[in-house]
């Protein structure tokens, strides 16, 4: 996506990642952490540097296909990395303990959120990435994600319809004049929840509805609770203190392995300003009021949680320079 930056006096075009690309029907997340010493960085620099040439040598078989990919590089690592201060919001993924249920915080240094029309172009982007990666990285998390019908979740509910769309998303999921060094990036921030469908099964559609906040079948909206339990469509709604309500750009997909019992959602979040994907995680842990956590928390259980800034393709582009 190519779009603008405000940097007082003058607009500087600036490209974009493709935070913006519609839901794939296949998706890899892939976690890594970089190998220690000068020569993992170097490898690391050229190789993120030459990305959207090795996204164009995978994806010229099938321009159908569209294969993308984003990264986002961890705070531990950024200034060694790309030798430059960190984003102004940019710290490590900060744990969240609620009363029953933990946002917990794992390792990772580098993302790699890849997408495709076609899983076997997912799969052979990965191969070849990983290839010149060689032993500068060590794989810390990959979870093959996939379409789930009408863009279901597994739990049966259509995930992402709050999305921001149009000329939205950039306000949404890219930073602007308030870092202007870092304007067109994104903060993201990833989860592998993990659920219980046995549980989850096993709870009337009509509650089921109630802690969602839709109906399942044709995903309408209910009304927010006056008192009490708040839902998770509510929870998840972020407004300031003045009344403005910020979006997140979420592209959620579901994954799992029926033989082995693991069904789950990976949650990735791209936002311009990070404080609103952690408030939200805040109020869905901790609750709003506190203790009154968001119930899908009982039957979804948060394994991984790792932050990251998405820089626009430029800065990428010049990491070897």
């Amino acid at each position: 996506m190519t779009d603008t930056a405000d940097h007082g006096w003058q607009r500087v075009p600036i490209e974009a990642q493709s935070v913006d690309a519609p839901l794939s029907r296949s998706a890899v997340f892939l976690v890594v952490r970089l190998a220690a010493g000068a020569e993992s960085l170097a490898t690391v620099r050229d190789v993120l540097s030459d990305l959207s040439g090795l996204v164009k040598t995978v994806g010229f078989r099938d321009l159908n296909a569209h294969l993308s990919c984003n990264v986002g590089i961890g705070a531990d690592v950024w200034t060694p990395l790309t030798r430059a201060a960190r984003p102004r919001e940019l710290h490590p993924f900060i744990e969240i303990a609620g009363s029953a249920h933990a946002a917990i915080a794992t390792p990772g240094d580098l993302l790699f959120h890849i997408r495709a029309e076609r899983s076997d172009f997912c799969f052979e982007f990965e191969r070849l990435l990983l290839d010149a990666l060689g032993d500068a990285v060590e794989v810390e998390d990959e979870v093959v994600g996939f379409r789930y019908f009408d863009s279901r979740d597994l739990l049966g509910f259509v995930d992402g319809t709050a999305n921001p769309t149009g000329t939205e998303i950039a306000g949404a999921a890219q930073v602007g004049a308030e870092d202007p060094d870092y304007a067109g990036g994104s903060y993201v921030v990833v989860q592998k929840y993990l659920h219980d469908l046995a549980k989850w099964g096993s709870v009337p559609t009509q509650q089921q509805e109630g802690v969602i906040g839709r109906t399942k079948l044709d995903n309408v909206e209910l009304d927010d609770a006056d008192h009490g339990q708040k839902s998770h469509k509510t929870l998840a709604t972020i407004t300031d203190e003045n009344g403005v309500e910020h979006d997140i750009l979420r592209d959620n997909m579901p994954f799992g392995r029926a033989g082995h019992g693991e069904f789950g959602t990976y949650f990735i979040g791209y936002s311009g300003e990070l404080w609103v994907i952690e408030r939200m995680l805040q109020r869905m842990f901790v609750g709003d009021p506190v203790g009154s956590y968001d119930r899908i928390l009982d039957f979804s259980t948060a394994a991984t949680g790792t932050t990251f800034f998405a820089p626009t393709r430029d800065f990428l582009d010049a990491l070897a320079d």
